[in-house]
């Protein structure tokens, strides 16, 4: 079976996206399908390059037994070489994203992360909670989780999405 690569891109790689990357590895585990995916995150300015999650980023995944593992680095025009689906966390990330691809083949693999939530409204966003308070942290979470559920079941192979559809 082929590998779906995937990567969740927001600004600086350090709120939004790591907990996106981490929910989904967290859900693909507890479906046991790690062997289907690569899963990544990015953000499209480099001004945490290196830098671990957000600390509050990281406490919130924690308190709900999900690991933030990766270190922040900025997405790159061969990332889409790379990867599958490149989810945007916001329109403006979504907006970079389209600008930096180099083809119509590129652009195509370009979401928003929150499409795939079926209870989301059309181009919803994954608000940045850097400035907020811990209750936008446990916002993005919950939006997270709710977006990457629908993106493991549309990734589902077909027998699979009608088992348990």
């Amino acid at each position: 079976m082929p590998i779906t690569r995937v990567c969740f891109v927001c600004l600086g790689n350090i709120c939004r996206s790591p907990t996106a990357e981490g929910v989904f590895r967290h859900l693909v585990a507890a479906a046991e399908r790690e062997h289907e995916f690569e899963i990544d995150s990015a953000g499209t300015a480099a001004y945490h390059e290196g830098e671990r999650p957000d600390r509050r980023s990281l406490a919130t995944a924690r308190a709900r037994g999900v690991d933030l593992p990766g270190r922040a680095r900025q997405f790159r025009r061969g990332d889409f070489d790379r990867f599958d689906h490149v989810l945007a966390m916001d329109l403006d990330n979504q907006r970079a994203l389209l600008r930096l691809a180099p083809n119509e083949a590129a652009r195509a693999k370009v979401s928003l992360l929150r499409s795939f939530d079926p209870a989301s409204p059309s181009d919803a966003e994954v608000p940045d909670p850097y400035y907020g308070g811990p209750d936008g942290f446990d916002r993005v979470f919950e939006i997270c989780m709710a977006a990457c559920q629908g993106l493991l079941t549309r990734l589902s192979p077909p027998s699979e999405a009608r088992r348990d559809g």
